[in-house]
């Protein structure tokens, strides 16, 4: 039996200032574990003077979860939270019944030109908690367990990996880790969470001697362990975790199991009923379709 069932090539996304590669959802592959949106951002270079500009957007019925190897973010929400990150910190952004947030580059970055390499991802609260109160935390890099095992590092970055579990809010069974080789070399990867996919950032990798291309997620056979070889200098993200407790609905922004949730949220987005970003007067408006 293989030990991939799924191999999903993604996809660009033009955000405006800078292109994605979009990993989540695809098709057949909806979501992994809790994870329903996965975004691939750079390796990104800007000349002086320009910078990333994500304008206030609103969001329901997820977490959003920020890791970058390079380059800076500037939060910005409607609960007046104002949060730089940085490589190797985590910023962890709960919806819930609804929030509104900005991400741009700062001054001092937009003078000397922004870089920016990193992985934007949603993770869909439980059904029980898509309408809880929004939240927002940050999490130190020092605060983050990094675990040397045989040939990698490996940061858990929210959920639990190798035995540790990172200080992250997470509210499911969560698996998603930063895996740093730093030559060829291989790591185990346990059946200890019920979704697996490994997601190949700079280089092919193997999983039990099946290729994942670079820019490709591989989603592992449930119930399988398996081993996780890269050729040399490599990264990879491991994430997974639960199974949703039923289907999600995604629109724009927004993520649901209620058809009807999803078409309250445009109609208030569309008549701004959704709370602002203290400071800040743009917005981007409702999709047309």
């Amino acid at each position: 039996m293989n030990a991939l069932h799924s191999l999903v090539e993604p996809r660009d996304r033009d955000l405006g200032s800078f292109v994605v590669r979009r990993i989540l959802p695809a098709f057949p592959v909806r979501a992994v574990g809790p994870f329903v949106f996965v975004d691939h951002m750079g390796p990104l270079a800007l000349p002086p003077g320009e910078g990333v500009d994500v304008r206030p957007h609103p969001h329901i019925g997820l977490a959003t979860v920020t890791w970058l190897w390079e380059g800076a973010l500037m939060h910005r929400d409607s609960l007046g939270t104002v949060q730089r990150i940085a490589p190797g910190e985590v910023n962890w952004m709960s919806a819930g019944r609804g929030i509104v947030h900005s991400e741009r580059s700062d001054a001092a970055d937009r003078a000397r030109g922004p870089r920016l390499h990193g992985m934007q991802t949603w993770v869909a609260l439980p059904r029980g908690l898509e309408e809880s109160a929004p939240s927002f935390t940050h999490v130190a890099a020092s605060a983050l367990p990094v675990i040397r095992h045989r040939d990698a590092a490996v940061t858990v970055i929210a959920g639990d990996a190798y035995g540790h579990r990172a200080p992250t809010p997470t509210v499911v069974d969560t698996l998603f880790a930063a895996v740093d080789f730093a030559a060829a070399g291989e790591i185990p990867l346990a059946a200890d969470h019920e979704e697996r996919s490994v997601y190949a950032v700079d280089s092919d990798l193997r999983i039990d001697g099946e290729t994942v291309p670079v820019h490709h997620l591989g989603v592992i056979e449930p119930g399988r362990a398996v081993t996780l070889s890269a050729p040399g200098p490599s990264r990879a993200m491991l994430i997974g975790g639960a199974k949703l407790d039923g289907e999600r609905l995604l629109w724009w922004n927004f993520v649901s199991s209620s058809r009807e949730r999803i078409e309250r949220a445009k109609d208030d987005w569309r008549e701004r009923r959704f709370p602002g970003v203290p400071g800040e007067t743009e917005f981007i408006p409702l999709p047309e379709r």
